[in-house]
């Protein structure tokens, strides 16, 4: 059924790339958003080429009729064209993005003591040794020093080891939210690890290379890569928020850490290769600077020696 009011078309011809400015739409020569009174306005649905030129004769007269504004030429956010929906392509300036992001590696588990715990108990239930809760406990005291009475976002992994730290921590009224983030989870190794099993996968993990070898049952370094990515466009939107805590926490794993790190600077898979884990309960800050980008506090240590944009084509075969 039509709505009892004219459809809306608004066409220009000369442009190339579809912006959105309030409800309306400029759009490329390929498509054009038609909008109507049952449909909701934020929500323009695209209609063919052809449909587009037997109505486009009366635009002025139904733009006159409806009382609705000339569309703007001025640029806003990007559309893609045909689709009406905005390009993520995040931008820190207008954002409240955080003047520091925070990360930390949980303290000691069970299986960093003794790595037979895999066989039996599942890895997001492994808990906190004594140790790793003094570990974290003695980050907290730095980590509160750093925020000197500022609030901080969490985000925590899920597992038990990750939410042990986060407590230990023991940030109280400094905590604005937390946030459960099952995409800072550790790396999928398998559901309970069989030791010889693993030992093996571990050995041709070596051979292969760290980044791009996928555990059975399991993730590679690469499906980490991608959810991490998947991540931080969550953080962008979080960011757009005008309320937004000045800093950002994420409690969660040393892989992951480093993967964050390498997403976020763009470091090539070689580099990557090259670093270490940070220890248990561990800080890393990154700090935005005065161009709106951000630097790391503490460069991750290497096991041999690679440049940030080392790639496969000019770096030698690692031998781990």
């Amino acid at each position: 059924m039509r709505s009892k009011y004219s459809r809306v078309l608004c066409e220009r011809l000369s442009v190339d790339v579809a912006w959105a400015k309030g409800p309306w739409v400029i759009l490329s020569n390929n498509c054009t958003t038609e909008y109507t009174a049952d449909w909701p306005r934020d929500r323009p649905r695209t209609i063919s080429t052809s449909a587009r030129n037997r109505r486009v004769e009366a635009r002025s007269m139904l733009l006159s009729c409806l009382h609705l504004p000339e569309v703007s030429r001025e640029p806003g956010p990007p559309v893609s064209a045909c689709a009406g929906r905005a390009t993520p392509e995040p931008m820190l300036g207008g954002m409240s993005a955080p003047a520091r992001i925070f990360m930390i590696r949980h303290g000691q588990s069970a299986a960093n003591a003794d790595t037979s715990i895999y066989n039996r108990v599942p890895d997001y239930r492994i808990p906190l040794t004594e140790l790793g809760v003094e570990q974290a406990r003695a980050a907290g005291e730095a980590l509160r020093r750093k925020l000197d009475g500022e609030p901080v976002c969490v985000y925590v992994s899920p597992y038990l080891r990750a939410y042990q730290t986060l407590e230990a921590l023991n940030l109280g009224s400094l905590t604005e939210r937390v946030i459960e983030e099952p995409r800072l989870r550790e790396q999928d190794w398998a559901n309970f690890q069989i030791a010889g099993d693993i030992g093996d996968q571990k050995e041709l993990r070596n051979l292969y290379g760290h980044f791009f070898y996928r555990f059975r049952e399991g993730e590679s370094g690469s499906d980490v890569y991608d959810r991490i990515s998947s991540f931080m466009e969550t953080l962008y939107r979080h960011w757009e928020k005008p309320d937004y805590a000045p800093n950002t926490l994420l409690v969660t794993h040393g892989l992951t850490m480093r993967l964050f790190c390498m997403r976020w600077f763009h470091w090539s898979v070689e580099y990557f290769e090259s670093l270490n884990n940070p220890g248990n309960a561990e800080l890393r800050t990154l700090i935005r600077n005065d161009q709106d980008k951000y630097d790391l506090d503490t460069p991750f240590s290497q096991w041999v020696q690679r440049s940030t944009d080392e790639t496969v084509l000019n770096a030698p075969p690692m031998v781990f």
